[in-house]
């Protein structure tokens, strides 16, 4: 299960900007997961809920998991269509000269916090 490794490398850099921005209290970060990024957002949650009760500023950060639909482009007829419901083989023309257009990113999209009083900058 990656997935614990993908939730320290999360927490690192939700840290990271925390410290940058003196937050004193993360409350929730929202994540875009692609539809085929190998990550299944069940077990990233389960990972997540184990792993901020052990940080600073994260400790009661809630988790918020947004999906990128998949969606693959055809070299053949220019056609989109959707990654998972087809494959590689592309429903109009039957081409496999196709690519991932999106549905593969990990992105922290935005970061709830709050900042520490009397912080100077």
């Amino acid at each position: 299960m990656h997935e614990l490794g993908v939730v320290f490398s999360v927490i690192k850099q939700v840290e990271k900007i925390g410290e940058e921005n003196a937050v004193s209290n993360v409350d929730k970060v929202v994540l875009e997961l692609g539809e085929v990024s190998t990550v299944i957002p069940e077990y990233l949650e389960d990972c997540w809920k184990w792993a901020v009760k052990r940080t600073q500023i994260m400790q009661q950060a809630e988790l918020e998991i947004r999906i990128i639909d998949a969606v693959t482009f055809c070299e053949n007829c220019e056609k989109e269509y959707p990654t998972v419901k087809h494959g590689r083989v592309c429903p109009y023309c039957g081409s496999e000269k196709t690519y991932l257009l999106k549905g593969n990113e990990f992105i922290i999209k935005e970061i709830s916090a709050e900042l520490r009083e009397n912080t100077e900058r």
